[in-house]
């Protein structure tokens, strides 16, 4: 049952002391002068009204002391604190209120536990390798996968400096190039193959990096698997297709000379010449794929770069070629671009629509060559940049699984991209910084 509002019992109060003190002036004004008579009955009513003004507020207060407490556990993280009083009125609407708000935070803090554990035990428990280090060089986090391939000293607060020192060198270098690498290390007598992701981001306002080691031998064995099964059917194809004309125009040389018309047998002999030149490029260019030297790294001026490139290609220059030093290896760079240039020519773009652009695009030198053609289907898309895929019917497919194997050896990456009206964009992203020996 709700009781009487606070509000009204206040007003009981004025009301009450007004009327005793109504009475009580005119009881003593009939034998005392008026001033003195109400002064008399202000001072006689004054300790009972004070009493119940107390009695009045001794809720108010105990209620402004239970929410004090209860905040000060809140403030340390315990919403298992309520407030038992239980009042039919403000005071208790405010009760039920806050009440309601301690079991709604305890709900929620109590979910994040759970989400906080379910995550720690899929980040303990991943064959990932995960170490998260701040800006002060300490390890903040690192899980069992990374403990046991960094060692014992890779846990929270080490000192990730002093854990790099004494790590294997293919490892440490990995981990100190600051980049996405992959790299070899030998466990137990066996070469295994890592892949390493790291990212710089903000955590609390602080800076923090997170390295991912992931072990990719598996994966890569079937990759390489795959791949090699692809080139023995690819190389089987053509040798077929080479071999067996071959064979036929030999067999029709040997029947001709038998038959005595040696008149023929010079263009028998030109088409064979004809199929064996078309295998030994074939040949040549999985040749040129699988011994493409390191990049020699050196400082180049874009400006007389693009100068060599006109001499030997046709392109327009949208903007002038920027002024600043690039590095990189320039013999196949040129070889990569002219490739790309012809490419463009060959795919039916107007000759004055091939453009080949410079730009900078921090922390990239960013390399367009575009042209009008009819672009490529997105499944082409897709599969252009592997090794051994071609639309052309002549087509070896290494071009441009050539310019990728030399941009990535690089540091850099490439991507291939419809342009709007048609045509089709090739996009190379060279680091602007190189070391000065090559990479590894």
């Amino acid at each position: 049952m709700r009781s009487l509002p606070l509000t009204g019992k206040l007003t009981l109060l004025l009301l009450l002391s007004a009327l005793c003190g109504a009475v009580a002036a005119l009881l003593l004004r009939q034998r005392l002068p008026v001033a003195f008579a109400v002064g008399l009955a202000l001072l006689l009513l004054a300790p009972p009204l004070w009493w119940l003004a107390v009695q009045s507020m001794r809720p108010v207060r105990r209620l402004l002391r239970a929410l004090e407490n209860s905040v000060a556990s809140y403030r340390d993280g315990d919403f298992s604190i309520g407030i038992a009083l239980r009042r039919g009125d403000e005071l208790g609407a405010l009760i039920e209120a806050h009440n309601a708000l301690g079991e709604a935070l305890r709900q929620q803090r109590q979910s994040l536990v759970q989400r906080e554990l379910l995550l720690d035990t899929v980040v303990q428990h991943t064959p990932l390798a995960l170490l998260l280090a701040d800006a002060a060089g300490r390890v903040v986090l690192a899980n069992l996968a990374a403990r046991h391939l960094l060692g014992g000293g890779a846990r929270a607060g080490a000192d990730f400096p002093a854990l790099l020192a004494g790590l294997p060198q293919a490892l440490r270098g990995a981990l100190e190039r600051g980049e996405d690498s992959l790299f070899t290390l030998e466990i137990a007598g066996l070469e295994e193959r890592f892949h390493l992701a790291q990212r710089g981001f903000r955590l609390q306002g602080r800076p923090h990096r997170l390295y991912l080691l992931r072990r990719m031998t598996r994966e890569l064995s079937r990759a390489e698997v795959a791949v090699w099964k692809k080139v023995i059917r690819v190389i089987s194809h053509e040798l077929n297709n080479s071999l067996a004309p071959i064979s036929s125009l030999a067999h029709s040389g040997a029947e001709l000379a038998r038959r005595g018309e040696p008149q023929r047998l010079p263009e028998v002999f030109a088409r064979i010449a004809e199929r064996a030149r078309h295998l030994h490029e074939f040949i040549g260019g999985y040749a040129r794929l699988a011994q493409l030297p390191t990049p020699r790294i050196e400082s180049v001026q874009w400006p007389a770069f693009v100068q060599a490139l006109a001499a030997h290609a046709r392109f327009r220059l949208p903007y002038p070629a920027p002024v600043a030093l690039a590095r990189f290896d320039a013999a196949q760079m040129e070889q990569v671009l002219l490739n790309l240039v012809k490419n463009a020519h060959e795919a039916g773009s107007p000759a004055d629509a091939v453009e080949l652009e410079v730009q900078r695009a921090d922390p990239w030198w960013r390399i367009e060559v575009r042209d009008r053609g009819p672009g490529m289907a997105p499944a082409v898309l897709e599969q252009a940049l592997l090794p051994f895929y071609s639309t052309k019917r002549s087509g070896s497919g290494l071009g441009l699984a050539l310019a990728r194997e030399v941009v990535e050896a690089h540091g850099g990456r490439i991507m291939l991209v419809n342009r709007d009206g048609g045509g089709l964009c090739v996009r190379l992203l060279l680091p602007l910084t190189q070391p000065a020996a090559g990479l590894a």
